[in-house]
């Protein structure tokens, strides 16, 4: 009777974890807005755990590759990369770059951004309320943040000057008809109170019309990780070993293509 290995397990079991930690941020992040902030927060901390422990899955299979079946110990994966995934994405660049292969990370500055916040929210932005509580040095808001370096660039990117005057069309009509009788009390991503009818109306707008391509996004940087693990996976199984899972198969749902990303809200389970 075949029994699976120890290692084999636990780097299964750690590409379970990392799906569902990608996936379920890859849900959230469509869904969160002024109104909801929790979910952005709850998106961050799934986004950047997962984006970390991909990357650490794909440098861990290259040292194993490169040293024919060890792995690194504890010391290089905490104190050489901790949680900078900018480094994580830059070190991963090189090895592909070193093995022939294809870069496979989108390179716009939106796709840049998102990884740049989702590393600084890793490295200190998760703390920023409790940072502003205690008179710490607050480094940023990471809703701000990512209101300001990502949704506003991508609804002027991405969105059609049709869709933004209706946007605003809209938001002047649900005034005219409910303003005089409604009360409103919200804050939005950047700080600022929303107390009218008018205002929510136009940043819901703004959300519904950004959120399908932020998540979009986001899924096409972790199907850049996914193909690569993929790849290293391959390499590494050829050695004859019994150590590695499949994990192509694990995470199949992010290799898919844009056109069918754009179809799907919901990553969790998959």
């Amino acid at each position: 009777m075949a029994h699976l290995n120890q290692t084999f397990v636990a780097l299964l079991k750690e590409a379970q974890f990392t799906k569902e930690l990608l996936g379920s941020g890859a849900t959230q992040i469509r869904q969160a807005n002024y109104a909801s902030k929790g979910l952005y927060f709850q998106s961050f901390a799934n986004l950047s755990t997962g984006l970390e422990r991909i990357g650490k899955l794909c440098l861990i299979l290259d040292h194993y590759i490169e040293t024919q079946g060890s792995f690194p110990d504890f010391k290089y994966l905490k104190n050489e990369i901790g949680h900078n995934l900018n480094l994580l994405q830059e070190k991963a660049e090189k090895m592909a770059l070193h093995r022939g292969w294809p870069n496979p990370f989108p390179s716009s500055a939106i796709h840049k951004a998102i990884v740049e916040l989702l590393s600084e929210f890793a490295e200190g932005d998760r703390y920023s309320n409790f940072d502003l509580l205690v008179g710490a040095n607050r480094q940023a808001d990471p809703i701000a943040s990512w209101y300001e370096r990502v949704d506003l660039p991508l609804f002027e990117s991405r969105v059609t000057a049709k869709k933004k005057h209706a946007i605003v069309g809209n938001a002047k009509l649900i005034s005219s008809l409910i303003g005089p009788i409604s009360s409103v009390l919200h804050i939005s991503e950047t700080g600022e109170e929303i107390t009218d009818v008018e205002n929510a109306s136009r940043n819901t707008g703004v959300f519904e019309a950004v959120a399908p391509h932020r998540q979009l996004h986001v899924l096409q940087i972790i199907r850049a990780w996914v193909k690569l693990l993929g790849k290293l996976q391959h390499v590494a199984q050829a050695l004859g070993r019994d150590d590695i899972p499949f994990f192509d198969e694990l995470f199949a749902a992010f290799e898919n293509d844009d056109a069918y990303m754009k179809t799907r809200k919901t990553w969790v389970n998959i």
